[in-house]
């Protein structure tokens, strides 16, 4: 009898049947999508893999989260870098504190190797969180006995001390096996400090070059001060250490070279202390500073180029120096003037660079690019790097800085021509940048240098490295940025310090 009348109903009115089919239809359809998503909801609510508490997680770019699940191979060994340096400066930044509440880190099912007494090696699954950070997310666990919180390496990880932040990122490295007893290997610690008027400055570095930590001693370190000022030649003062009377540390920042030391105090500033020789003269110079990071301002490390083995960190983009450099008995007395600290290790055989670093007003940038040398027909691209007073504000990636060789430097009697100018324009999304710079003052380095002039074999990590473009030019100048960042003007100009190839 039903399907009868359903018959005769079709036959008599075809499309009311139609359309009452097509609606029954779509309501099925959708009954059963929401019975689906139910299903889903609650297989997730079970999978022990997903990562509980907050309402974001912050993956690498490009990792599937099902992949991750499912163990295949796209998640194998992933991670991200500079975790701490995103924790610190990006997700529990005060900049975005009306946004972000707590921020946790935390690994989940973790492969690693686990080796036994006897010798056997079991694959395992391991997980590891802060609790004080995974509690503040609403995903700590509930304990029914013992003790879960944060212990001293969690707490160094989250809130570390100024001066545990700096041993952490500008410690010293063992150069790696493929750069074992290779005499281009260098590390250094780099500091500059310029008067208030910006006439005079000093560049100082601490280094070691040479096969480093090699038993046969062919490695030495070098203090190296020059000095400054605005229209008149510059005055260089080395002392030169052997091997055996180096002290360095790869967990912390702390260097001796000789009676020459970088101490990382307490409170996380730098104290300098040495002594040097003027090349080509009798003076004596000695140093004595002292140099405060400003908080937030450092850049946590990268390696700027591949194929090469190299590392650069910047723990003090942002500083002031007070203390005294004295030649002779005519001191340099210094308060408070604007500083400047980097370190940098690696191999530097045929390799290039452009950086430089300046203030420009409430705003401190960072740029640079090195240049392997299997790169010279495809230029690295630059990075820029912004800070302000609440630390990291924007990267940028410029494709070139454009030059302008206006000036002319003259290098052991040869002319020079090196840059006047320069300027830097990138945007990114609705983000804009243009830094521009006016060179005030230029002095030249040919890196072709006779070694058999030099004492020992301490620079020979930086000299003689058959570069096409062989001179190593410094610059001091004034930076003026401007653009746009989150809708934010840009706006600031200021004294920096710069250094290319020519």
């Amino acid at each position: 009898m039903i399907r009868l009348i359903a018959t005769r109903n079709l036959t008599l009115k075809p499309w009311r049947t139609l359309f009452l089919l097509a609606g029954f239809s779509m309501g099925v359809a959708v009954m059963i999508v929401l019975l689906s998503i139910g299903e889903a909801l609650l297989d997730q609510s079970k999978d022990e893999k997903l990562v509980g508490g907050g309402t974001i997680t912050v993956l690498p770019e490009g990792v599937d989260v099902e992949v991750l699940k499912t163990g295949g191979l796209g998640g194998l060994f992933f991670s991200i870098d500079h975790a701490r340096f995103i924790y610190r400066q990006l997700l529990a930044a005060p900049r975005l504190h009306d946004v972000v509440s707590a921020a946790a880190p935390q690994i989940e099912g973790k492969l690693v190797y686990l080796r036994t007494a006897d010798g056997r090696e079991r694959a395992v699954r391991a997980s590891a969180d802060i609790p004080s950070l995974t509690a503040a997310v609403g995903a700590g666990p509930d304990v029914v006995s013992g003790d879960w919180s944060d212990d001293s390496l969690d707490r160094r990880w989250h809130s570390p001390t100024a001066a545990e932040l700096r041993h952490d990122i500008d410690h010293f490295h063992a150069p790696p096996r493929e750069a074992a007893g290779d005499p281009s290997w260098a590390e250094w610690h780099y500091f500059n400090v310029i008067s208030d008027d910006h006439t005079r400055w000093a560049f100082i570095t601490y280094m070691m070059a040479g096969a480093v930590g090699d038993s046969s001693g062919k490695w030495g370190g070098q203090l190296l001060v020059t000095l400054h000022e605005q229209g008149k030649p510059a005055r260089r003062f080395t002392a030169t250490v052997p091997a055996r009377d180096i002290q360095f540390s790869t967990s912390d920042a702390n260097l001796r070279i000789g009676t020459n030391t970088v101490t990382v105090l307490d409170d996380g500033r730098y104290a300098l202390r040495g002594t040097a020789r003027e090349t080509g003269g009798g003076a004596t110079l000695t140093v004595d500073l002292t140099v405060a990071p400003s908080p937030g301002a450092y850049f946590p490390g990268a390696s700027l180029a591949s194929g090469i083995v190299s590392g650069y960190v910047v723990p003090a983009l942002r500083a002031s120096a007070s203390g005294a450099i004295c030649v002779a008995a005519t001191c340099e007395r210094w308060t408070d003037a604007q500083a400047y600290h980097d370190h940098n290790w690696g191999v530097w055989r045929g390799v290039t660079w452009d950086w430089g670093a300046a203030r420009a007003g409430q705003y401190t940038f960072l740029y640079g690019r090195v240049q392997p040398p299997d790169s010279v027909a495809s230029p690295q691209p630059l990075v820029v790097y912004v800070v302000d007073s609440l630390g990291f504000l924007a990267l940028f990636r410029p494709r070139e800085i454009r030059y302008v060789d206006a000036r002319t430097t003259i290098v052991n009697g040869a002319r020079i021509a090196t840059p006047a100018s320069a300027e830097m324009i990138d945007v990114r999304g609705d983000d804009t940048l243009r830094i521009a710079l006016a060179i005030e003052d230029a002095t030249a380095t040919d890196t072709r240098g006779d070694l058999a002039t030099r004492a020992r074999s301490t620079e020979e990590g930086l000299s003689n490295r058959a570069l096409a473009r062989p001179y190593f030019v410094q610059m001091k100048g004034t930076a003026t940025i401007s653009g746009r960042i989150r809708g934010t003007p840009l706006a600031g100009s200021g004294a920096g310090f710069f250094e290319t190839y020519r």
